[in-house]
């Protein structure tokens, strides 16, 4: 079983920067590849971006390349999601995933945090 808490959302106004941090239960180097999820309002949720366990292979989402970026710190069984340049249509709950199999299944979930972004 693997605990995901997800935290560092708020309301910031477009062009801020803001960093998610999302804090594991067990030693992350243990899970295969962890990813960032969100939802938009009335939208489904969409894929934002993955690291694998040896940090050497990041996937992003199209919307995001160039101004997100994921990292993880073993250190603090702590996966980040540094976000630059933030756009309205960024606005979501962002939700942490563990993909424990290495499979692309996402089998544990954070609650998700709100991230708001104001003109």
């Amino acid at each position: 079983q693997v605990q995901l808490v997800e935290s560092g959302g708020r309301s910031v106004q477009a062009g801020d920067s803001l960093r998610l941090s999302c804090a594991a239960s067990v030693r992350t180097f243990t899970i295969p590849r962890m990813g960032w999820f969100r939802q938009a309002p009335g939208k489904e949720r969409e894929f934002v971006a993955s690291i694998s366990w040896s940090g050497t292979s990041r996937d992003y989402a199209d919307s995001v390349k160039g101004r997100f970026t994921i990292s993880r710190e073993y250190a603090k069984n702590t996966v980040y999601l540094q976000m630059n340049s933030l756009k309205l249509e960024d606005t979501a709950v962002y939700y942490c995933a563990a993909d424990s199999g290495g499979n692309g299944d996402y089998k544990y979930w954070g609650q998700g945090t709100q991230v708001t972004v104001s003109s």
